[in-house]
């Protein structure tokens, strides 16, 4: 009778450690999941950040370039005007 009663003793720990092993399994898993979550929310943040950047430098650079433009075409006005001013009064 001991040898089955030490051969179901067996069985029983070999069973508790095979469920041990499983619950060990999925809690390891879930750990790198949350883990991979948070690396992925990050990333996205960073690169939410830089698109930010990216644009606000991108609207300065054109505000500067369209202030350049304007003070560009105001000058050829000016000349323009100058000139046909300087015309006019030869006439």
């Amino acid at each position: 009778m001991e040898a089955s009663g030490g051969t179901s003793e067996t069985n029983e720990l070999r069973s508790e450690l095979q469920r041990l092993r499983k619950e060990f399994e999925v809690q390891s898993a879930t750990m790198a999941g949350e883990q991979a979550t948070q690396a992925a929310t990050q990333a996205g943040a960073h690169a939410t950040q830089g698109a930010v950047q990216a644009g606000q430098m991108a609207t300065v650079t054109a505000s500067q370039a369209g202030m350049m433009a304007a003070v560009a075409a105001g000058s050829v006005g000016l000349i323009v005007g100058i000139f046909l001013g300087m015309t006019i009064a030869k006439a």
